[in-house]
């Protein structure tokens, strides 16, 4: 796509195998998502190696796109920059609309008649996550194949409205076994769930058939639904001051961040466990907003 000011755009594909469309595996859509780059990036770097070794079954074919929005990241915004548009809200995409429109629908023709799909994706909320496997429920039971990541946990999502509009629904639609996979971090790399990340996609392939190296360990997923969350929420705004991550365990009641007062440091609330259990999503930004997401904690 020509620019008016800048070079012209292009979307860079790393295809690996000549045979059956089998994996798309897209990374960052929006400019912050660096930890989706990363992690694609690595995948690329060990399908590259694995290429040379002869260990990629050769009559199928995987599609890796590391990145659909450079433009944004190289100038630090997490959407278009032109209209602030997401790419993400844009698919199946339309080939004579607007700009991110057409970015969709280049993307989208390129990756929709594979087998399987996956997404490197983030949440709108900024925080930190449990890596994990996102399903969008449509009319096709995927749920077996989503636990040969091996990632701590796979959510089974009811879509909203605006999932119909998002690359994993869109992809389903087209009959491919689309998950979402949520790295852990997005506008940082955390090398430990990064690392997690990559592993699982690769034991994916193996597990598949696509690999003939053997990728072993990995967790026995446990399978959620939207009931199993409680979303805490901010009661008011002020600095957020976090005492537990995700992937922390925590007990009813216990007091895990503390919401100060921004020019006089005095404790304006705190937030405590609705239940034992863990904390699958936690706000990662100094600030916080009132009635903001502060928190998710998964019940025992």
């Amino acid at each position: 796509m020509k620019s008016p000011y800048r070079e012209p755009f292009h979307i860079n594909g790393f295809l690996f195998g000549k045979g059956e469309k089998s994996v798309a595996i897209v990374g960052a859509m929006r400019g912050d998502e660096i930890q989706q780059q990363f992690v694609c990036s690595q995948i690329v770097r060990l399908l590259c190696d694995f290429e040379q070794k002869g260990l990629l079954r050769k009559d199928f074919q995987i599609l890796v796109i590391p990145s659909v929005n450079h433009f944004s990241m190289n100038i630090n915004k997490r959407f278009w920059p032109m209209d602030n548009t997401d790419i993400n809200r844009m698919f199946p995409g339309y080939n004579e609309g607007e700009t991110t429109q057409r970015i969709a629908s280049a993307v989208f023709e390129a990756i929709k008649d594979y087998r399987y799909g996956i997404q490197l994706a983030s949440y709108h909320f900024p925080g930190e996550f449990v890596p994990h496997v996102r399903i969008i429920k449509t009319f096709t039971d995927i749920t077996d194949d989503a636990q040969k990541f091996g990632l701590p946990y796979v959510y089974l999502k009811t879509p909203e409205p605006f999932d119909t509009v998002m690359l994993n629904y869109n992809w389903q639609v087209w009959n491919s076994a689309a998950y979402s996979i949520y790295a852990g971090t997005t506008d940082t790399i955390d090398k430990k769930d990064a690392h997690l990340t990559w592993n699982a996609v690769m034991r994916f392939l193996s597990q598949i058939g696509i690999i003939t190296k053997d990728y072993h360990g990995g967790y026995l997923s446990r399978m959620l639904n939207d009931a199993d969350f409680q979303t805490v929420m901010a009661e008011r705004a002020g600095f957020f001051y976090k005492l537990k991550t995700a992937g922390a365990e925590v007990r009813q009641g216990e007091l895990i961040a503390k919401i100060l007062d921004t020019f006089n440091g005095s404790v304006l609330s705190e937030i405590h466990s609705p239940s034992d259990g863990v904390i699958f999503f936690a706000h990662s930004k100094a600030l916080i907003m009132q009635y903001t997401a502060a928190f998710q904690v998964i019940g025992w």
